[in-house]
């Protein structure tokens, strides 16, 4: 397939990934790129957005390293591909060094700098827009449809769901119109950030869960996964925010819906994590962090949110 659409010979290995196929291709020469073959479901429309803003993040002068696509021998950049019964669309995209953020050992200095790049990444993709952005997305926190039709699937603990829920349907949704919403990378995971060999951080990858959301869902995805490496998530997802907003400044009502956007999230995350092992079974990838999140919403759903809100905006 590389060879047919691209002319260049490789070997492959397999990447780990939710709902597409990813494979590390390597040259003779020791070229590495990603070739990813999307989900039969994937919108063509929706691979062409990830294109432009990476395009875009790179034209805006951002430091931090972003991957980008690797043109055909035809110039294009989405393929189609037959497999069996279904058509597949494919794309090959540089290959960015480095160790991932979830292979090194965290430090408190790098939470901070982890915000603030991701303040750097939501500059650098200001004023991008794209029609498929606007999209009805299972991962997006602004949309409750996803959580509400499937939650029967975790059982015994969807009261534990139903108490956020209600929360962010008190707190949050009587002032979405004050929320900003734009195009944001929306998964923000130690999966997805590279890191230099001093720890400091380079790039981020995957654009597949890109979406029009509120704009404080950037960070809050962010913190979301921070909270569940750590026995003191208040500090930690502090000193995210805080380094998001002293770069990309939040306003009072923002700052004040971050905590509830957290805990959607990952409602989201055990929600669609019980669904999709449903279909799924042998996808250990799918499941990967959804102890960890159970873990966190156990122990939340004891917490004021209120309080951890106006911490949280005082230390901005």
């Amino acid at each position: 397939m590389v060879f047919n659409f691209y002319g260049l010979l490789v070997t492959a290995s397999v990447l780990d990934s939710e709902r597409d196929q990813n494979f590390l291709c390597s040259t003779p020469d020791g070229q590495k790129m990603v070739l990813k073959i999307s989900n039969p479901d994937e919108d063509g429309g929706v691979l062409e957005m990830q294109n432009r803003c990476m395009k875009h993040i790179r034209d805006h002068g951002v430091q931090l390293q972003v991957p980008l696509v690797v043109a055909g021998i035809e110039r294009n950049e989405i393929m189609a591909v037959d497999q069996g019964a279904t058509t597949c669309l494919v794309r090959l995209v540089h290959y960015l060094p480095g160790p991932l953020l979830k292979d090194v050992l965290h430090q408190e200095s790098m939470l901070s700098e982890l915000g603030s790049s991701l303040g750097h990444l939501c500059l650098a993709m200001s004023g991008f827009e794209h029609p498929n952005a606007d999209r009805d997305f299972p991962w997006d926190i602004a949309r409750m449809d996803f959580i509400k039709t499937h939650k029967h699937y975790v059982s015994e603990d969807a009261g534990i769901v139903d108490h956020f829920l209600r929360l962010y349907e008190k707190n949050v949704l009587p002032i979405t119109a004050r929320l900003r919403k734009a195009v944001i990378h929306n998964d923000c995971n130690d999966h997805n950030v590279l890191v230099h060999n001093d720890g400091s951080i380079r790039g981020i990858i995957d654009f597949g869960d890109m979406v029009c959301s509120f704009v404080a869902c950037e960070p809050a995805v962010c913190m979301a996964y921070v909270a569940l490496e750590t026995d003191k998530p208040l500090r930690a997802i502090g000193q995210v925010l805080t380094g998001f907003h002293g770069v990309f400044p939040l306003t009072a009502v923002e700052l004040r819906s971050v905590i509830y956007l957290v805990c959607i999230r990952l409602c989201i995350t055990v929600t669609m994590a019980a669904y999709r092992k449903n279909l799924f079974s042998e996808n250990e990838y799918i499941s990967v962090t959804e102890v960890q999140a159970w873990n966190f919403l156990k122990k939340m759903q004891n917490e004021d949110l209120q309080e951890w809100s106006r911490t949280l905006s005082e230390s901005c």
